[in-house]
């Protein structure tokens, strides 16, 4: 039996807030795409209070940040990006090309082929997120984007430093210190001085994700994102301690950041909850993490673990994190996710920031139809096809018979043209 010991806000309220998220959206868009710069210059005022001469960073601009980053820092973000870099390499070195004969003188093939611009939006308004800049501009040009450009808006007045060297080192071609749906709009629409590009990727708020779905077929998009969710599926095997910190290390994204305990255990369901208000009480993110809690987070007691692979698949959240006697039963089990943590050595942080693995991943139940962000993302897959006279004969019979039983003259005429011409 399924018992939900603490239950979060209803649909009914979250698709009110979505509303008027999604008129104001509305308003910025139609009009950046009228006024080009001068609208991005005086939302960028509006929202930011950044008016800066020029967005995009000169060379010196990218250099001043180097000089404000420390060298253990930027160790740190070399090796959080070799680890990202050489995992999705491994993800672009199994994506092969494909040509075989079907049939006696029918040739078919795809080729993978990079997306040719792409944009990326790093989020630093509440946060300087550091690690988006990874995932996004270095995954792109690992699958051989030949454009990427990278947005921030500014961090307490100015560019984010520790953003900026990221970007750089990441190899962006051009990056720029603007935020928020005046960002995706400069990328997806262009404007005067901004070329648009061809695809968006990135994490953001409410209102960048409304942006990027409405951008969404003008442009490519990553995934429709949402806030933050995490799943804990735990059982007796760990303690209230540990659920705690894993739940409330996400839920510190945003009040409206979703955290989800799903156990066997009533004891360590009442245990963690005793636990998250003891650790409210000291967590320097509590401003946050404590609204998400109180308004989205749930505790969930189920019988088996079949009933909480059950109920995991039906909230198909964003991270998944699993410490039970048996982790792996969750992985070959679980169909719905964005990304699984096994065992309670690993957590979703290590995902986040530098591990390897990609952190834009499906939110709002999309893990139930996609993965994450990877480098296949930035791939588009092509199919070709070659045939001799003969193969044109033999195909082109079945063909021209099977136009006429639809009803497509013109397509049977293209087939029958030439099955007098080679038959």
């Amino acid at each position: 039996m399924i018992r939900y010991l603490k239950e979060g806000k209803s649909q009914e309220e979250i698709s009110l807030s979505n509303q008027n998220v999604k008129e104001i959206v509305e308003n910025i868009l139609a009009d950046i795409e009228s006024r080009g710069d001068a609208a991005i210059a005086e939302y960028s005022a509006k929202f930011d209070k950044w008016t800066p001469k020029s967005f995009k960073m000169s060379k010196s601009d990218i250099q001043a940040c180097y000089d404000q980053v420390d060298e253990q820092a930027q160790n740190d973000i070399r090796w959080a990006q070799e680890q990202i870099r050489n995992f999705a390499q491994i993800q672009r070195d199994s994506m092969l090309d494909v040509e075989v004969e079907t049939l006696p003188g029918v040739t078919l093939g795809h080729k993978h082929i990079p997306v040719s611009s792409v944009g990326c939006y790093i989020p630093g308004g509440k946060y300087p997120m550091v690690a988006s800049a990874h995932m996004s501009v270095l995954t792109a040009k690992v699958a051989g984007v030949d454009r990427v450009i990278a947005a921030a808006p500014p961090f307490n007045g100015k560019p984010a430093p520790a953003i900026v060297v990221a970007m750089d080192m990441a190899g962006a071609d051009e990056i720029y210190c603007l935020g928020g749906v005046q960002a995706i709009a400069a990328m997806a629409l262009g404007t005067e001085t901004i070329d648009g590009v061809d695809m968006l990727v990135g994490p953001g708020n409410a209102f960048v994700a409304e942006a990027k779905r409405q951008l969404f077929g003008r442009v490519g998009i990553d995934l429709f994102a949402g806030p933050t969710e995490t799943l804990v599926i735990a059982d007796d095997t760990v303690d209230g301690e540990l659920c705690a910190a894993d739940l409330l290390g996400q839920a510190e994204h945003g009040t409206n950041s979703p955290a989800v305990l799903l156990t066997n255990s009533e004891t360590l369901a009442r245990d963690t909850m005793a636990e998250v208000e003891r650790q409210l009480t000291i967590l320097p993110t509590a401003d946050v993490a404590s609204v998400a809690w109180a308004d989205y987070g749930q505790v969930i007691v189920c019988d088996s673990y079949d009933e909480m692979v059950e109920v995991a698949d039906k909230l198909a959240f964003e991270h998944v994190q699993v410490m039970t006697r048996d982790p792996d039963y969750f992985k070959d089990n679980m169909s719905n996710f964005g990304a699984q943590f096994l065992g309670p050595e690993t957590n979703v942080s290590y995902g986040d920031k530098c591990i390897g693995t990609n952190h834009t991943l499906p939110t709002l139940k999309a893990a139930r139809y996609t993965g994450g962000l990877w480098v296949g993302k930035f791939i588009k897959t092509c199919t070709y096809q070659k045939i001799t006279e003969e193969a044109s004969v033999l195909v082109g019979g079945y063909c021209s018979r099977l136009c006429a039983l639809e009803g497509f003259a013109g397509h049977k005429e293209q087939a029958d043209i030439r099955l007098r011409r080679y038959g």
